[in-house]
This record gives C-alpha cells, sequence and structure tokens, in this order.
C-alpha cells in the first residue's frame, strides 16, 4: 500500500475489511476490534481516520505510543495471541498508523473477558450462540459435528442387521468374528462414546434417525416455472431416515421429475434423462456428507423447468474456495461421517467428485453465500 492506495481506501468509506479510528487509548477496546477482525476474515484499522474518512491526523507521540499498545494487546489482551503488522504514513493533512490484522488460524479469538467478537458489517458483534460458537472450533478443527453424542441413544438403537452387512463389506469379515463387545467395537469406529451413538454413528446405522434428528432431512419441490411458487407445486417430499435411505428415496425423487429426451433414438427406445444419474449422484453424496450439521436445517432441493438447486446448510470451510473445489482439493468437514459414508453412498473418489461432475455437464453454478451461511450448487438444463 502506498499514500494514493490510503487515499482512495479512505475514500471508500468503512466496510467489513477497513474500519477507521479517530485515536484508540482503551486496551479493552482495541482488544475487541483485533478479535473481531481474527475471527472474521482479517482487516485493516486506519488511526487518525474520522468516520467520514477524512485524515484527523495523529501526533510522534500518538504513532509511539499506539506502537507499544497494539503490540501489549495482541499479545496479552487477546487470546491466543496474535501478530498483526503496523504502517505509519504521512499526509498533508496527516499521520496515518495502519493496523493489518490477518484472518486468524485457530478460531476462535477472545478477548480477557473470554468475549468472541466477529465483524458485522462495518461493525462488530459479539457470539453469545453456541452453534456459532460451535462453528467457530469446527474451523479450527478442535471438534466436529459428526462427533457429536446424540443424547438418548444408545448401542441399542443401532439397526444391527444392517450395520452386520456394512461392516462385512467394510473390513472383509463379519461381525460375529469379533472378539470384543459392540459398545468397545462402536467406541473404537468412533461411532459412540461411553455406550452413546454419536451423530455419525446415528445418520448411518441408527432407525431412530428420523426422530432424533429431525432437522437433518432433505426437502425436496418441485415447482411449475422458473421461480418458487408458494401456491403451486408438482411434487413436494420430505425424505428422512438413515442417510443411505434420504439418497435413494431422493435420488428417485430427482430422477422422476427431471426432463428425458429421445436423443435421436427410435419412438420405441427409453429415453435418456437432460442430465445423467452420475451428476446427481456425485453433488447428492457430496451434501450429505459435507453439510455443516452444526446447523439445525434440512438440505433443500428445489427443482424448476430449466434447473436444479442443492442448499446445503453451512458455506465452504476455512479457506476453501469454489476455484479449490473445481481443481480437485477438499478439506472434510465431518471426517468420520466421509470415511464411512463414502462406503454405502456411490461415492467414486475423494476430491475427484466435482470434476468428474464437471465433465459429465458443464453447466453446473456454485455458489459459496458467506452471508447467507449455505453452499448452493445450481444444475441447468
Amino acid at each position: 500500500m502506498d499514500i494514493m492506495d490510503l487515499y482512495k481506501n479512505l475514500s471508500n468509506g468503512e466496510d467489513s475489511k477497513n474500519q477507521f479510528k479517530r485515536n484508540i487509548t482503551n486496551p479493552d477496546q482495541l482488544a475487541a476490534e483485533i478479535v473481531a477482525f481474527s475471527n472474521s476474515s482479517g482487516g485493516i484499522i486506519y488511526i487518525g481516520v474520522d468516520d467520514n474518512g477524512s485524515i484527523s491526523g495523529l501526533s510522534m507521540e500518538d504513532i509511539r505510543r499506539l506502537n507499544g499498545l497494539i503490540s501489549n494487546v495482541a499479545s496479552q489482551h487477546v487470546h491466543p495471541p496474535i501478530n498483526p503488522s503496523t504502517r505509519n504514513f504521512s499526509s498533508d493533512d496527516g499521520k496515518v498508523l495502519v493496523l493489518s490484522i490477518p484472518e486468524g488460524i485457530s478460531k476462535p479469538y477472545t478477548d480477557n473477558q473470554g468475549a468472541i467478537w466477529v465483524k458485522s458489517g462495518a461493525d462488530k458483534r459479539k457470539v453469545t450462540a453456541r452453534e456459532e460458537m460451535q462453528r467457530m472450533f469446527q474451523i479450527s478443527n478442535y471438534i466436529h459435528a459428526d462427533e457429536l453424542p446424540v443424547n438418548g441413544l444408545t448401542v441399542s438403537d443401532i439397526d444391527l442387521s444392517y450395520f452386520e452387512s456394512f461392516f462385512a463389506n467394510f473390513y472383509g469379515e463379519p461381525l460375529e468374528k469379533q472378539q470384543i463387545p459392540l459398545p468397545q467395537l462402536l467406541q473404537n469406529m468412533n461411532l459412540a462414546k461411553n455406550g452413546t451413538l454419536n451423530l455419525t454413528g446415528t445418520l448411518l446405522f441408527s432407525r431412530q434417525a428420523r426422530y432424533r434428528l429431525p432437522m437433518f432431512i432433505i426437502k425436496a419441490v418441485h415447482y411449475p416455472g422458473h421461480d418458487i411458487d408458494t401456491e403451486q407445486y408438482i411434487d413436494n417430499r420430505d425424505f428422512s431416515g438413515l442417510l443411505e435411505e434420504i439418497f435413494d428415496n431422493t435420488m428417485s425423487f430427482i430422477m422422476g421429475n427431471i426432463p428425458y429426451h429421445q436423443d435421436g433414438q427410435n419412438v420405441n427406445s427409453l429415453a435418456k434423462p437432460i442430465v445423467e444419474k452420475t451428476v446427481w449422484e456425485e453433488l447428492l453424496a457430496n451434501a450429505l456428507l459435507h453439510r455443516d450439521y452444526f446447523i439445525s436445517s434440512p438440505i433443500r432441493v428445489f427443482m424448476f423447468e430449466d434447473r436444479v438447486e442443492i442448499i446445503s446448510p453451512g458455506n465452504l470451510p476455512n479457506s476453501l474456495t469454489i476455484e479449490n473445489i473445481k481443481a480437485g482439493n477438499s478439506i472434510s468437514r465431518n471426517p468420520t461421517l466421509a470415511t464411512y459414508g463414502t462406503k454405502i453412498l456411490p461415492y467414486r473418489g475423494l476430491d475427484t467428485g466435482i470434476r468428474r461432475t464437471l465433465k459429465l455437464h458443464s453447466s453446473i453454478e456454485f455458489k459459496n453465500d458467506v452471508e447467507g451461511n449455505q453452499f448452493i450448487v445450481t444444475v441447468y438444463y
């Protein structure tokens, strides 16, 4: 950044990445601002600038004091400590200290009072909702939603015959030959702990999933036109149960509602789906295995005359981008669920699904909706 960049940034006003301060003397106030930027996507505080973007200026004594204050706050008032950078600018209107705060890699960060702050537009807000705190711990790999216990469900709630079939296919030997009790076996597989099933164990193997996890379902609606219609629909279903059942029933819904064409064949030949079945299998498996299970809301499948939208709770985790996933990169939000789920659903290879899907059907749009905390895949036809 040079002096021309400085003036340009100030002329654009405050936003979630840029904040103006005439001066700062309170260490707790500075700590809250630093924490908010670190817990969000980073940003810059321009000190010596009025709210309207005009330079009020700092003295050399202010500059020296602020550099000491920033160093002390970043190491003693922010937990865990961070390493921001500062740069001083001299202009015709006065001196400006530019404080650059990177996005943190050990979220959530807190101030001395233990408060978690995040950016909210040009301002900041304190995080109080448990779900949001859990997602922040998830980002730093402290916890994973798929390993959380489902209170009230025990090993006895496992669909034993279904699990036996899975175990034999996964490990290549029958469950009955194992020399350890089932509760210990499930704990060793990270499907339960102390006799209580976790989210993965429930979603994959418990018939109680539809009752104990009522929001982790798929809501599918087929609308007659190009937009959501609040009064009319062609088909409308909710799919719950074991993850495999949800997948199979949703696939049947999609394949039964998408258009088919003759593709140059005679009238007696079977019509072909306008988008291959493999495309839907890849996208639907991704949605079920990689959605954010800290968010208590369903996956939505909206079908229209010209497209299908698959809307998953949770935007892309960490620093993952749409360009990353198109290139075959991934970050596993639900590692245990993905490990076993890929052996149940028709999942054709880690990190290759999106690339394979785009080769089969190029008219697919991905949207990482950070504000709405959701990921949207739109398949056009």
